[in-house]
């Protein structure tokens, strides 16, 4: 059975992705630049720091990627300053874990201050033992910086720790480090080569409680 775990945010525990999505519009409006299409979406979830930063420069070589970034992350402050809708499961599972004395730690790679936000929101925030975000890192996903910190912030090594991910950045993320990485898919469901990377995929997080209780996992 595992001894932690480490949950991603958005897509995990809140429905922020659908979120995310819409921020895009708005921001390469203000600057002139064309809409986003579903490839900048789909292969952007889950990334921070240098990673979408290049992801960035890739799909819009026309502007310092910094600047598009600062835009998008004003419009995203702005909306997480108020309640978002969380995933079904939830609250379930976080109370499971604390009646069975397992830790638990975020690591997301949004800004602190909107994991802070979110988690406040939505009254979870005492369940946690503390936050990694992606700017503790100097690799964010799909690199296992962020896992492996998390992991270490709880004492324990990333194989004894259970991953919970929903997008495909994040599996691979989870994979790398070496957890027990469970995806529990939102905006898109695993390809090929997502099967070979995860421990198994859950519908949703009262799923992920039920495994545990029958301890698979």
């Amino acid at each position: 059975m595992v001894k932690g775990v480490i949950f991603d945010m958005d897509g995990l525990m809140f429905d922020t992705e659908r979120l995310w999505d819409t921020f895009w519009e708005p921001c390469c409006r203000k600057l002139g630049l064309p809409q986003p299409g579903p490839e900048f979406m789909a292969s952007g979830r889950g990334l921070a720091g240098e990673n979408l930063l290049r992801h960035l420069a890739e799909f819009y070589p026309q502007i310092d990627p910094k600047v598009m970034l600062k835009e998008v992350y004003a419009i995203a402050a702005e909306r997480f300053t108020r309640p978002v809708p969380c995933k079904p499961g939830l609250h379930e599972l976080l109370e499971w874990l604390k009646k069975h004395h397992i830790p638990c730690i975020v690591a997301s790679s949004s800004p602190r201050h909107m994991i802070e936000n979110n988690l406040k929101n939505d009254h979870v925030d005492g369940y946690f033992q503390g936050i990694v975000c992606g700017d503790d890192v100097e690799h964010s996903k799909p690199d296992p910086d962020i896992f492996l910190k998390a992991a270490a912030q709880l004492g324990l090594p990333a194989k004894d720790c259970l991953v919970l991910e929903d997008s495909f950045n994040g599996v691979r993320a989870g994979h790398a480090a070496g957890a027990v990485t469970v995806m529990v898919p939102d905006l898109a469901q695993p390809d090929e080569e997502i099967k070979q990377l995860y421990t198994c995929c859950c519908h949703d997080l009262l799923e992920v409680r039920q495994l545990l209780e029958e301890g698979k996992l």
